[in-house]
């Protein structure tokens, strides 16, 4: 068994994360840029990144069309359990409620918007595969 299956085979099996160490860290932070990099590719503008609020973060904010899109990004070096698994309730309702905050700028008349998440997968040594969630979520309130 290689390092990285023991590990992998480790985190599995007692659940246990390592998000505060720099390696994790900079993986977060290259699959944001990725992230923004990948939905400016498809047209989106950019308008904020790591929107926070005393309720909670939002990765992307971003605009397509009339549409303002706030974007969950959830990169991990390995694929079980998914990026995508890991958009828990609690970060649901985290990211609804910062939305909410970013919302009501815009007093009465608010523009449209969705929930998308952009789960990416880069192995250490490999490319990345992203995978991009439009409405991935309804609004937890």
């Amino acid at each position: 068994m290689s390092m990285e299956q023991l590990k992998k085979w480790f985190r599995t099996i007692f659940r246990t994360t390592s998000a505060n160490s720099t390696e994790d860290v900079a993986l977060g932070e290259r699959g944001e840029n990725l992230a923004a990099t990948f939905l400016r590719n498809k047209g989106y503008k950019i308008l904020e990144r790591n929107f926070r609020t005393a309720v909670g973060e939002v990765d992307i904010i971003a605009r397509d069309g009339k549409v303002l899109i706030f974007v969950e990004v959830k990169t991990r070096a390995y694929d079980d359990p998914t990026p995508e698994e890991q958009v828990n309730t609690v970060k649901m309702h985290q990211v609804t409620k910062t939305a909410k905050v970013y919302l009501s700028r815009f007093g009465g008349a608010q523009p449209p918007a969705r929930l998308d998440v952009v789960a990416i997968i880069w192995p250490h040594g490999h490319e990345p595969i992203i995978r991009h969630h439009e409405n991935a979520f309804e609004a937890t309130f």
